[in-house]
């Protein structure tokens, strides 16, 4: 059997792409229906035992930068080597909450980590491996806000102020001009049947 697809969904907090998660998964496997093929739901960070203890570490615990980026690629090879990379060898097709673009987003581009930096651990940490499709959802930065502050209580992120998620969102846009080829842009101000609409097409074309 060929190898399976990876697709990722990033976005700044309040950009609404959870939201969509699930709707796309039931769109892949209506694809997939019939092929022996399977959907593997996860997210970044965490995805397995040990990665899930990081993501509550990362979420919630005050740190160094350097150790936030690197904790974060500690629980991405966990994720590659014990879910990701064996889906994809079995065929099966692999949707992530997040993945690397948003380390360079957050880390990166909120924080200010230096991109050389974040691109060491990345070529060490994935061997080259990238997703097949990333769907940014793409809001402005008020309107993410706006969004965050009717949500449950907020993690250390979601917290930050509005300068930091404009810098994260010129990170992401700026990822997704880089890597064009790799990138879908979902304007994510829309309504969620509007949105659901482009994902059908999107999950029609993969």
């Amino acid at each position: 059997m060929t190898r399976g697809k990876f697709i990722t969904f990033e976005g700044i907090d309040g950009a609404g792409k959870t939201t969509h998660l699930s709707g796309f998964r039931e769109l892949l496997e209506q694809r997939l229906s019939g092929s022996g093929r399977q959907v593997v739901t996860t997210r970044e960070p965490g995805g397995t035992p040990l990665g899930e203890k990081l993501r509550e570490l990362l979420l919630h615990h005050p740190m160094h930068l350097e150790t936030e980026a690197l904790l974060a690629f500690a629980a991405r090879r966990e994720h590659l080597e014990q879910v990701i990379v064996p889906a994809l060898n079995r065929g099966d097709w692999v949707l992530s909450d997040r993945f690397t673009d948003a380390t360079f987003a957050y880390q990166g581009g909120g924080r200010g980590l230096a991109r050389q930096k974040l691109e060491v651990l990345e070529t060490w940490v994935q061997e080259g491996l990238q997703p097949d499709l990333t769907v940014l959802f793409d809001v402005p930065t008020e309107t993410a806000s706006k969004r965050r502050s009717a949500a449950r209580a907020p993690d250390k992120f979601e917290s930050e102020s509005d300068g930091f998620f404009e810098r994260t969102r010129d990170e992401y846009l700026r990822r997704a001009a880089e890597a064009g080829s790799r990138f879908v842009q979902i304007d994510a101000t829309r309504s969620i049947a509007e949105i659901k609409k482009e994902l059908e097409q999107i999950a029609a074309s993969i």
